[in-house]
């Protein structure tokens, strides 16, 4: 008897269909067929023990299970589960006249009970786009989508649930997709955002960074000692979305700065948390956000990762990297000057395109990186130079150190920021400086002005501008054109760092409530340029 049961494939962050046709014929043994690789092949072990586990028989015939598409791989255990249930329907055990309704996705274990798979989102989403009346996966992986709204989305735990849900006996039990779990309220607001206790932080089932981040592992402005000038460069690159560099030497506040940016950046929208949300679910990192994520993410790898983890990538299949874990929100790298050349120039290409392309022999996957650079650096190999005279380097070494960051890296950083050491009237007197609810509001502001002014360009931030876009949003006045003119032809500045001393003229003047660009705007612009300049040390 011939039965079909649907799984799913996650490529990039989309799913794709993938039937599991199972047939039991006159013969001996079980043959797996279709492009599957070692962890599908294990699945028939696991899934023979945990059949029987629950009072299955095995017959003692020829089974054959075939995964179409036969010419696209299949991998992961995630086909544990549609695989068991066309046996129990092929060999006729149980009805189940509403298999070949569900997308159904999960691992088992030896005593019938049903584990997280990665891509939940993705595989909820094709169930809800290709007509099917649901999808089933293990209650884990359930509650990751649980929260958009998807219907016929059920949660289970065991195999004897399915058998349950596809027997169509009380499904209710096990339904978790509903447009009722979906807040009414949306998106917290800007101040809502500084309380936030649960971000979407680094996490240490990745291997990289520090841990997820809490409220309270980041600094409100207020609490940071000085640096005026850095709080202020760092507030238009979270109004625009702009890149920043803070240099600075050992304890000047680079670390504290970057991560206290979290609290500035508006939330999410709906659109922006649902796509974080599915990179998380394919990276199988899903089970770390609880809910809908509003609070943008911050990842923080150390400077020694490698090109795969950041970009993405792998063996097996290939998952997104740090720079799409980051999408709609912060990569922040520190010591940047350390991390390998190899790995600093791979960003070129993301920072500018705002998407990574990752290619292998037989396969080619997109994953979104539209993301915030914040890089932190000293100045030096020592680290002092710029407080006092505690440098012990000299200047053919400091032009060395910081020639590690390559004039087209620079290029595609907006802002470069310098940070002194910090006076020690301010360290002792700790006076109250602005907090990071005020600017947060001023960031808001400014964003709302640039969704207003892009609603019909298809995207959200200056920073993301086109050629014809700031020629179209950043026209100057003859006086403004002169000045531009001879500051880009004194520090010699490329074409791209010209168009990015436009976006962030733009932002200035938002911040500002300014429809025009005026000096002022320009001014500080070029001064957030100085690493353009040939006598910086």
């Amino acid at each position: 008897m011939l039965t079909t049961v649907y799984g799913a494939k996650c490529i990039g962050i989309e799913a794709v269909p993938v039937t599991v046709e199972v047939d039991i014929t006159s013969g001996i043994g079980i043959h797996l067929v279709g492009l599957a690789d070692a962890a599908v092949k294990e699945s028939l072990l696991r899934t023979v023990t945990a059949l029987q586990s629950m009072g299955y028989r095995i017959p003692g015939k020829k089974i054959v299970i075939n995964l179409a598409p036969a010419d696209m791989h299949k991998k992961g255990s995630g086909y544990d589960l549609p695989i068991a249930v066309g046996i129990i329907a092929a060999s006729s055990q149980e009805e189940l006249p509403l298999s070949g309704k569900y997308i159904i996705m999960g691992e088992l274990g030896l005593d019938g009970t049903v584990r997280h798979v990665p891509g939940a989102i993705p595989i909820a989403e094709l169930a809800s786009a290709n007509g099917s009346d649901g999808c089933i996966l293990p209650a884990e992986s359930a509650a990751e989508a649980a929260g958009y709204g998807l219907t016929g989305l059920y949660g289970v735990n065991t195999l004897s649930d399915v058998i349950h849900i596809l027997n169509d006996e009380d499904k209710g039990l096990w339904a978790l997709g509903n447009a009722a779990s979906v807040s009414p309220e949306g998106p917290p607001r800007p101040e809502d955002n500084v309380s936030e206790k649960r971000l979407c932080g680094t996490d240490t089932a990745s291997g990289t960074g520090t841990g997820t981040n809490t409220d309270d592992d980041i600094m409100d402005f207020a609490d940071i000692v000085g640096q005026e000038g850095a709080k202020r460069g760092l507030e238009i690159a979270a109004a625009g979305g702009h890149n920043a560099l803070l240099v600075g030497p050992p304890g000047a506040g680079k670390s504290s700065l970057a991560k206290a940016i979290v609290k500035i950046l508006p939330p999410m929208d709906r659109e922006e948390a649902l796509q974080t949300s599915k990179i998380y679910s394919v990276a199988g990192k899903g089970r770390l956000r609880k809910g809908i994520p509003y609070i943008r993410p911050f990842r923080n790898p150390h400077y020694s990762t490698s090109v795969a983890a950041l970009i993405g990538g792998g063996s097996d299949s290939i998952l997104p990297g740090e720079i799409s874990l980051a999408h709609n929100g912060v990569l922040f790298l520190d010591e940047f000057c350390e991390a390998p050349k190899r790995v600093t120039e791979a960003l070129r290409s993301p920072v500018e395109e705002k998407t990574v392309t990752i290619s292998r022999l037989r396969t080619k996957i997109e994953y979104p990186a539209n993301f915030m650079l914040i890089a932190a650096t000293n100045p030096c190999p020592c680290g002092y130079y710029g407080d006092g005279d505690r440098c012990s380097c000299s200047p053919a070494r400091r032009a060395a150190y910081l020639s590690r960051l390559s004039g087209p890296l620079m290029d595609r950083i907006d802002i470069h920021l310098w940070l002194k050491p910090v006076d020690a009237r301010s360290i002792v007197r700790k006076e109250q400086a602005e907090p990071s609810s005020a600017v947060a509001e001023r960031v808001s502001r400014a964003r709302n002005i640039q969704q207003n002014r892009f609603s019909t360009e298809g995207i959200r931030t200056n920073s993301e501008m086109s050629g014809r876009q700031i020629k179209e949003f950043c026209r100057l006045s003859v006086p403004c054109q002169e000045f531009l003119e001879k500051a880009v032809a004194k520090a010699g500045m490329s074409a791209r760092a010209c168009n990015r001393i436009l976006k962030l003229a733009r932002t200035i003047a938002d911040l500002q409530g300014d429809d025009a660009i005026g000096l002022a705007h320009l001014s500080e612009a070029i001064s957030y340029r100085f690493l353009d300049k040939p006598d910086i040390l």
